[in-house]
């Protein structure tokens, strides 16, 4: 037996279990432990696409498990966090109001399963990009005080619950997928890596949000300069 055409539903279920006990911690008040496994699953998420291509392990089993991992991981479990984070604030009921991004997420997912316009980019944003977003706010506000001010906030957390309505747009991303290397072809996704590993350097946690308003950027400059060439 080939054991390793197993390992890309192993990280797979990596994947989902980051989710499962991220939300035990979010419930005992641990954000920012909930936020690490929020991003040991992102790289699990995205090890696992590489992996299968590596061993040459393709099929629809893998990529329904993948969705309903990233269900609990990327949309039950940023949910959990904004809602700690509401409590904590004092907002009562309408801290239910979080549970609206693990609904958004589950829609994108079902959205980007059956949508054929979607193999070589993204329609709305991915749901590992918004849970990122959220689950960088717990550690700023463990690892850089500072920030506090900023997002710590009634109207930071309803935008938080906002943004997620991107997830179920029409709005067209590039996807970091990669057929060469090559500059040329590539230019725009290595231009855009490069520049969020400058913003991480600087600003750590605090850059995350920002890396991903720049991914929106990019890609809204990228579609509109696609659509100027289909003009000429």
């Amino acid at each position: 037996m080939n054991v390793l055409k197993h390992l890309p539903n192993a990280m797979t279920c990596g994947n989902l279990l980051c989710g499962c006990i991220g939300m035990v911690m979010a419930l005992r008040g641990h954000l920012d432990t909930a936020a690490w496994l929020i991003g040991l699953a992102a790289i699990l998420d995205f090890g696992d696409g590489f992996v299968a291509r590596m061993v040459h392990v393709s099929g629809p089993f893998g990529k329904e498990l993948d969705s309903l991992a990233d269900v609990v991981t990327f949309g039950a479990l940023p949910a959990m966090i904004v809602f700690q984070l509401c409590w904590f604030q004092n907002l009562g009921a309408i801290s239910y109001g979080a549970f609206l991004i693990a609904v958004l997420s589950a829609l994108r997912l079902a959205n980007f399963n059956i949508d054929t316009r979607q193999s070589e980019s993204f329609i709305g944003l991915p749901v590992p990009a918004n849970a990122m977003l959220i689950g960088a706010f717990p550690l700023m506000e463990r690892y850089q005080p500072q920030f506090d001010a900023i997002w710590k906030n009634d109207i930071a957390l309803g935008m938080m619950i906002a943004f997620s309505f991107m997830l179920v747009s029409d709005l067209p991303l590039f996807a970091l997928k990669f057929k060469t290397f090559g500059w040329a072809e590539n230019r725009i996704k290595f231009s855009f890596l490069i520049a969020s590993v400058l913003l991480l350097l600087f600003l750590q946690f605090a850059a995350i949000p920002l890396i991903i308003l720049l991914y929106i950027l990019v890609s809204l400059f990228t579609n509109e300069r696609k659509n100027e060439r289909a003009k000429e």
